[in-house]
C-alpha cells in the first residue's frame, strides 16, 4: 500500500501533466487534412510520424521548415513564400516550448518525433498578429508551414 506522501506526489505529477496537455489543446488541433478556413488554433496535419527522440519543452531541436502566406486560391494553398531554411541552406536550431518562435509553430513542434513531418496552419494571433513581418507578410495573415524535425539535442550536449 502506498503511503500518503508518495500518493500525494503522484497525484501532483499527474495533475501537472494533465494541465500541460490541456494547455497544448487550447492552441493546437490535430486533423487529417487542412480545412478551407483558419481556426483560432494552429491546425496540425502529421504527414510523417517520426520514430526518434521527442521534442519536449525546454529542449533544443533542429528543424527544417518553409513558410507561406495561406491562400485558398494558390496551388497547395501556398501563397507568398516568406521564409525557408531549405532555401537558406541550413536548418534552425532552437529551444522549443519557450516562445523563441511564433507561438503557433512553437506549440505545434512539441510532441513531434525525429523524422516527423507536419503541415501547420497558423492563425494570425498565433503567428505575426497585426504587424507586417519580413517586410512582405501582410498583417493578420494566416500562415502555412511545412516542418520536419531533424534532431532533438541530448541534454548533456546543451550548456
Amino acid at each position: 500500500m502506498m503511503s500518503a506522501l508518495p500518493r500525494l506526489l503522484l497525484s501532483f505529477v499527474l495533475a501537472l501533466a494533465a494541465t500541460a496537455a490541456a494547455a497544448q489543446d487550447r492552441y493546437v488541433e490535430y486533423t487529417d487534412t487542412l480545412p478551407d478556413r483558419a481556426s483560432d488554433k494552429t491546425i496540425v496535419v502529421d504527414r510523417v510520424v517520426g520514430s526518434g527522440a521527442e521534442a519536449t519543452r525546454g529542449r533544443f531541436v533542429v528543424i527544417q521548415y518553409e513558410g507561406w502566406v495561406y491562400d485558398l486560391n494558390a496551388p497547395e494553398r501556398k501563397g507568398l513564400k516568406f521564409d525557408s531554411t531549405i532555401d537558406r541552406g541550413y536548418a534552425l536550431s532552437v529551444l522549443i516550448g519557450v516562445n523563441r518562435m511564433i507561438p503557433g509553430v512553437d506549440r505545434a513542434v512539441l510532441g513531434m518525433k525525429v523524422g516527423g513531418r507536419r503541415t501547420l496552419l497558423v492563425p494570425p494571433k498565433l503567428g505575426y498578429g497585426s504587424r507586417l513581418a519580413y517586410g512582405m507578410v501582410p498583417p493578420d495573415s494566416t500562415l502555412l508551414f511545412e516542418v520536419e524535425l531533424l534532431d532533438v539535442v541530448p541534454e548533456q550536449n546543451v550548456n
